[in-house]
Parts: C-alpha cells; sequence; structure tokens
C-alpha cells in the first residue's frame, strides 16, 4: 500500500475491501471571503486596460474578466511551448495558440 504524507495535498490510494488500492482526492482548499481567485497582478492588468486610450473607465468585473482571459491564452500558448519542448513562451506560441482554439479567432492577425 502506497500512501501520500499526511497534508501533502497530493492523491493517497489506500487499500479497497476487494484488495485493490483506491485514490483519493484530498479536499481542495477553501478561499476567504474577499479573496483574488487570479494570480496575474491586478496592478499590471489595470495598465493593460490603461494603455487603451479608448478605454476611461474599467469596472472591477472587467479587470477581472481580463485577467481570466489572459491566464487563459497563456496557459494554451503554454501547452504550444511545451510540444516544442520548451519552457518559455515565443511569439509563435500565441500565434499557435490563436489558430488552435476557435475562441482566439477574433485575434487572428493581431500579431502581425
Amino acid at each position: 500500500m502506497a500512501a501520500a504524507a499526511a497534508g501533502s495535498g497530493t492523491p493517497r490510494e489506500e487499500e479497497a475491501p476487494g484488495g485493490e488500492a483506491a485514490a483519493t482526492q484530498a479536499q481542495a482548499p477553501t478561499t476567504a471571503p474577499g479573496a483574488r481567485l487570479s494570480r496575474l497582478p491586478l496592478a499590471r492588468v489595470k495598465a493593460l486596460v490603461k494603455a487603451d486610450p479608448d478605454v476611461t473607465l474599467a469596472g472591477q468585473e472587467a479587470i477581472f474578466i481580463l485577467e481570466l482571459f489572459v491566464e487563459t491564452i497563456a496557459k494554451d500558448a503554454y501547452c504550444c511551448a511545451q510540444q516544442g519542448k520548451r519552457k518559455t513562451l515565443q511569439r509563435r506560441d500565441l500565434d499557435n495558440a490563436i489558430e488552435a482554439v476557435d475562441e482566439f479567432a477574433f485575434l487572428e492577425g493581431t500579431l502581425d
């Protein structure tokens, strides 16, 4: 029987009644009220919004959605980098992510 250390957050295997090992999931930690769900720096995202001269005011909801968008496209681009056996994102990784994901079709040609 293999077991992970208690509190490590990794699944551990326990002996099931039939003699088979069954993986149990550790519970996800709960977030405190008011805690941010995104890991991107808020100041950096706000700077992106302020860089657009057409935007005069952006609410917290808009900033949050922009954070989710940037995080999503960055993760997809990182997957493209990993396929190329790299850890550093390159422009071509963003291009590949834009081409591969239908939801990013509106961005095609914007990096040219």
